[in-house]
Parts: structure tokens; sequence; C-alpha cells
């Protein structure tokens, strides 16, 4: 079993959030997944966010403010 650590991103509103977390990999199941505390991060992440919670949330992730641009 291995495991790789890229960076999911969450879109929630204005707002889009950098997570990192683990993937694992592994010749049987449903590979590659994360590990329980890696989803249940992902939610809280998108939960602090819908609930415009970004010091809850910035301390679980990158938080980045979402700008239109003129077209």
């Amino acid at each position: 079993m291995t495991s790789r650590h890229p960076t999911k991103l969450i879109h929630e509103g204005q707002y889009a959030a950098e997570v990192d977390v683990e993937l694992i990999e592994s010749a049987e199941g449903w590979a590659p997944y994360l590990s329980l505390e890696d989803a249940q991060k992902l939610d809280a992440v998108r939960e602090a966010l819908r609930q415009g919670d970004l010091k809850q949330a910035s301390q679980l992730a990158q938080i980045f403010k979402l700008t239109p641009v003129a077209g």
C-alpha cells in the first residue's frame, strides 16, 4: 500500500479552498481512496465556507476569495 499527497480544491460561493489530503493506493478495493479523517476534513472546510466561517476554514486549508473578471 502506498500513498500520495495531492491538493483537493473546494469551491463554495465566493470562496475556494486548497485542502491537503492523503490518497491511499492499494491493489484491492476502490483505490485510491481518502482516509476517514481526510474525508471529514474536506466536509469541515466545505461547511465552514458555507457558513462564512473563514477563521475555521483557514485552520484546515488555504482559502482564496474568488472575484469575477469583467467581460
